[in-house]
């Protein structure tokens, strides 16, 4: 009888962690859980935390399941970027602060398990092509939105890297020349609208003299404590100045993935993380300024769909990134 095998997979952002494991082939996932980055403690503290969490999957997983340890095989690393896949190193990640930090092999040596880096928002792009929202598509571009804006392409069923392994980068593309400044140093980038920071600091410009909005109410009346989340379920709830936010953010968004399909003529954009949270309030507008902006063929052909997978989205990427680099075989074979 063929044993049953584990692949252990690590989402890395900036501000939480997520790690859990899977059985080789996609048919289950075991003690999912996430706990905070804490970017400010230093890259050495993160990796012992990611270490940490290994640890704790893998012993959950052996209850839970009656595995051995050697049944685990490895651990699939998603990371913020741009990364050298080939070194194992993150070159450097705005959001976290590191500069060609050697995150893979930090964290093989410590777990003692080996362990492969691809970005987070391939992660991302590639779980839901495996067994997310996108399965089956030959052609699709996923877009992470949460604390940054992340993307992933996969063109003819592969996922797409690039010359330098920093394809992808939609966060990073201009929506407006002379626009906001973004944590890279560009200005006018996608995030430095529509990531959750971004919206949040738009709600709060937004509410500057205003006295009757929900938002001011769910902040506990400070402006400070507005995040993202605050403004999608005060426009769910009617609130419209919320939901202008909402639109506004539907049109940068829009913008952006309009640009995406007269690039790549996908059959499938994903957009994942916690912009999913936000329905119809979000997505209705966003399919309708891509209309207004993108070639009819290619809008015709492409679905704009939310992610399937919700926060193991990431992790469940990275185990497929992983297995993609080392294929699963039966035992003995």
């Amino acid at each position: 009888m063929t044993r049953t095998r584990f692949v252990l997979g690590v989402d890395l952002g900036g501000t939480k962690i997520s790690v859990g494991a899977m059985k080789a082939d996609g048919s289950g996932q075991h003690a999912m859980h996430s706990l905070p980055t804490l970017a400010a403690d230093g890259a050495d503290s993160v990796v012992d935390r990611i270490c940490a969490m290994i640890e704790t999957t893998i012993t959950q997983t052996m209850r839970e399941t009656g595995a051995a340890r050697d049944d685990f095989l490895g651990v699939g690393i998603g990371s913020p970027g741009p990364l050298d896949r080939e070194q194992g190193l993150v070159i450097t990640t705005p959001n976290l602060g590191w500069t060609d930090f050697p995150l893979r092999d930090r964290v093989s040596n410590i777990s003692g398990l080996r362990a492969t880096l691809d970005n987070d928002a391939n992660c991302a792009t590639l779980g839901e092509w495996w067994i997310g929202a996108a399965r089956g598509a030959q052609n699709v571009v996923g877009i992470t939105i949460g604390t940054g804006i992340g993307g992933g392409l996969i063109l003819n069923g592969k996922l797409y890297h690039g010359a330098s392994d920093a394809a992808g980068e939609i966060g990073h593309t201009t929506i407006d020349s002379t626009g906001r400044r973004c944590k890279c140093g560009n200005y006018g980038c996608l995030e430095a609208y529509a990531s959750g920071p971004a919206i949040a600091d738009r709600a709060r410009e937004a509410l500057v003299g205003v006295n009757d909005s929900m938002m001011i109410t769910m902040a506990d009346g400070d402006l400070a404590n507005i995040t993202a989340q605050i403004v999608y379920d005060a426009s769910k709830k009617g609130d419209e100045l919320a939901r202008e936010v909402v639109r506004e953010t539907a049109r940068f968004i829009g913008t952006g993935v309009a640009n995406l399909l007269n690039i790549f003529n996908p059959n499938v954009v994903v957009l994942a993380g916690g912009v999913a949270q936000a329905g119809e309030d979000l997505f209705g507008p966003v399919r309708a300024e891509v209309r207004r902006r993108a070639f009819k063929p290619n809008v015709e052909a492409c679905r704009i769909v939310p992610g399937e997978l919700g926060g193991t989205a990431g992790v469940v990427g990275a185990v497929a990134t992983y297995i993609a680099q080392y294929p699963v075989y039966p035992a003995g074979a």
